[in-house]
């Protein structure tokens, strides 16, 4: 199938459409300067318009390949060895689920960041350093998207670098993903923990976004010079040699809160435990994930003052943050082995 290509008009009349602002008329004669690099780029398919050779350690160290994607790799390679340093706090990654904010339309926090803030001092308390994932900085953050996954994985697994080759993309004005910040952030943890509301049966949109997105870190291939780009037959060729499905993430601990107002939120934390287990992450116990409804069918107006009187869910929450945090201590302290350690998957797909 050939690829959409627009015609010149239709271009502009998208490119221009960005610069609805009459603060931009005075600017027209520069705006369509812009507009004409911007078509030479569109049609000559310049998606990585800076490269350089990959140089020593790659399987082609002469190829061409993304300075962006050289430094997304760099600054995993950067994670991985703060993860790895026993002189450095273990980390754990929080990440809020919710795209709701004060910062935008329903301006209002969200009931998910208030749990996030308040186990937050759980981990600190107990000598771990934190970082925060807020995912609904996607709504209300000029620059920050999560471009959709393109599925490369089902052409073949090495199609899939890791991390993600697929962007940006500056023909098609596919930029400021953020991808390439958050991969850095699970590499460099040692525990995750994530809470998120429910959305008619299913993660918030900016959490599944980052979630399709992270099918790279679960077999993905970590050298593009093998199949020198995006080459279906060269990848193709490697998997079928017999690919080892590295999991890049594997033996991070996770804790998970699901939560909603009546129905779902049960069936998202099945799906959730089910993809993190399948990436290789453990789970913390039992006690480390939960799920929950705040202001069971009563007024989304109360909903806060409904979370302020469940006292009994908010140690639910608390105590998922514990389970977690001793998890990874005990993992620290080599008392913890995931029972299925060093046995071989015969179905790794």
């Amino acid at each position: 199938m050939s690829p959409v290509k627009l015609s010149r008009e239709e271009f502009e009349k998208r490119y221009r459409s960005r610069f609805i602002d009459p603060v931009f008329s005075p600017l027209d004669r520069e705006l369509s300067a812009i507009v004409d690099a911007a078509w030479d780029a569109y049609t000559n398919s310049r998606k990585s318009p800076l490269t350089r050779k990959a140089g020593p350690g790659f399987a082609d160290p002469d190829y061409e390949i993304s300075v962006d994607w050289l430094a997304a790799r760099e600054a995993i390679l950067a994670a991985q060895c703060r993860h790895d340093d026993a002189g450095e706090k273990p980390r754990i990654l929080l990440i809020n689920g919710s795209s709701r904010s004060e910062h935008t339309c329903p301006g209002e926090m969200s009931k998910t960041w208030r749990l996030i803030k308040s186990v937050e001092p759980i981990f600190e308390e107990t000598g771990f350093a934190v970082d925060i994932l807020d995912l609904s900085r996607l709504a209300s953050e000029f620059g920050k998207q999560i471009h959709p996954c393109k599925s490369c994985v089902s052409t073949s697994m090495a199609l899939c670098h890791w991390p993600c080759s697929c962007y940006p993309n500056y023909s098609l004005g596919q930029v400021d993903d953020w991808m390439n910040e958050i991969y850095p952030l699970w590499v460099a943890a040692y525990g995750i923990m994530i809470v998120t509301p429910v959305n008619w049966y299913h993660a918030p949109t900016a959490l599944k976004a980052m979630i399709d997105r992270l099918v790279c870190a679960d077999g993905g291939n970590p050298d593009p010079t093998s199949t020198h780009g995006k080459k279906p037959d060269e990848a193709k060729g490697l998997e079928l040699k017999g690919w080892p499905y590295p999991r890049h993430l594997a033996g991070r601990h996770f804790g998970l809160v699901t939560h909603g107002d009546s129905v779902g939120a049960e069936t998202l934390r099945r799906s959730l435990v089910d993809w993190l287990t399948d990436m290789s992450l453990i789970s913390a116990g039992r006690s480390a994930e939960t799920d929950g409804y705040i202001g069971y069918m009563q007024p989304y107006a109360t909903a806060h003052e409904a979370l302020d009187e469940d006292r009994a869910f908010q140690e639910e929450v608390l105590n998922v943050a514990r389970a977690l945090g001793r998890a990874v201590s005990l993992h620290q302290a080599g008392k913890y082995e995931e029972p299925g350690k060093g046995l071989i998957d015969p179905q790794p797909k």
